[in-house]
């Protein structure tokens, strides 16, 4: 199971049908596999405050991790020994988003001094602890300002893996010397 689709139709026949309104949503990468499902909202008066709103639904999300942790754990075991990927649960509901128990995959980068100097401004300033939290911080900062331009570098990765898949359209030929 490699693609989003093969990912979402295995998932789709192992979930139960009322957990989620809408077809699960897959994120990926090297490490870990996302599996971020829409729970109903729950009913709240039309006058409701942004805060009760937000407290109902923290409310269901809570209600649903709880009600599914054994069948999730269940699931989520089941796909790692099929993909060598941890899997990590999130559910949306209303406006509001929780992933539970999501992946922190250490990284190691080299950096040169301009660079080190970047990270060491932002702990210095404290906007991070360390540089290893400075670092997480710029990448989540690239993330947010460059998100169009990363999703349109990973359907072109896409594009160029599937034209890889598919290999030669023909055999080589063969000279009668």
């Amino acid at each position: 199971m490699t693609t989003d689709e093969e990912l979402r139709g295995w998932l789709t026949g192992r979930l139960q049908t009322d957990w989620f309104t809408d077809p699960v949503q897959i994120s990926k990468d090297r490490d870990e596999i996302q599996v971020i499902g829409r729970v109903a909202a729950p009913d709240v008066a039309d006058d409701a405050s942004a805060d009760e709103r937000r407290a109902a639904e923290q409310g269901r999300i809570r209600s649903f991790r709880e009600s599914s942790r054994d069948r999730r754990i269940e699931i989520a075991r089941e796909l790692e020994s099929r993909t060598v990927r941890k899997v990590a649960w999130g559910v949306e509901c209303g406006g509001s988003r929780q992933i539970f128990s999501s992946l922190a995959a250490p990284v190691m980068t080299r950096l040169r001094q301009r660079e080190r100097l970047v990270l060491d401004t932002l702990v210095d300033s404290g906007v991070a602890r360390s540089r290893s939290d400075a670092l997480g911080w710029c990448v989540r900062l690239v993330q947010t300002n460059a998100e169009s331009w990363l999703a349109d570098l990973r359907t072109a990765m896409e594009q160029v893996e599937q034209v890889r898949a598919q290999g030669p359209t023909g055999a080589p030929s063969q000279r009668n010397e």
